[in-house]
């Protein structure tokens, strides 16, 4: 079948397709004379089941690692259950990473009055090193606070760099 059939029997787009090609996700299709790609149903099939992985958040070298596991009939499952409790504790560090996140960003636009006044704490917040270190993006000790020059300061001092 061509890219195109592949695309709407896997429900993978042809731009992905060749991507998947080109990192070896799936072997390079077979070309007509006219240079056309031609895929299998087995290429549908691994087509499908990296659209789930992804659709999962794994990773192209996890994807690649499970198609592993898929095609060995020996395989232990314990092998497949490991990989997938691995992801799992990543999915949940990203989560307490995205509601620290949410948290901060939360504080900030409580605290942001919303009217015609200039002065605005999520500007402020944005420039202030414990913003980063609230949702953990900083070394710099917690509490530490650098804040960038003002918009006005860096305006007086331009051309004043060192």
């Amino acid at each position: 079948m061509t890219i195109g059939h592949a695309a709407s029997n896997s429900g993978v787009s042809p731009k992905m397709i060749r991507h998947y090609e080109s990192v070896r996700l799936l072997e390079p299709a077979t070309r007509s004379e006219a240079g056309y790609r031609h895929y299998s149903e087995s290429d549908v099939q691994i087509l499908r089941f990296v659209r789930h992985a992804r659709n999962l958040g794994f990773s192209i070298d996890q994807i690649r690692e499970l198609l592993g596991l898929w095609r060995n009939d020996a395989r232990p499952s314990r092998d497949v259950k490991a990989l997938a409790m691995a992801h799992i504790a990543a999915l949940e560090a990203k989560e307490a990473e995205l509601r620290a996140m949410r948290s901060t960003l939360e504080h900030l636009v409580h605290a942001c009055r919303g009217d015609d006044r200039p002065a605005c704490p999520i500007l402020d917040g944005l420039t202030d090193d414990v913003t980063a270190t609230a949702v953990g993006t900083d070394t710099a000790p917690a509490g530490t606070r650098h804040p960038l020059p003002s918009p006005r300061w860096r305006h007086a001092h331009r051309g004043h760099e060192r």
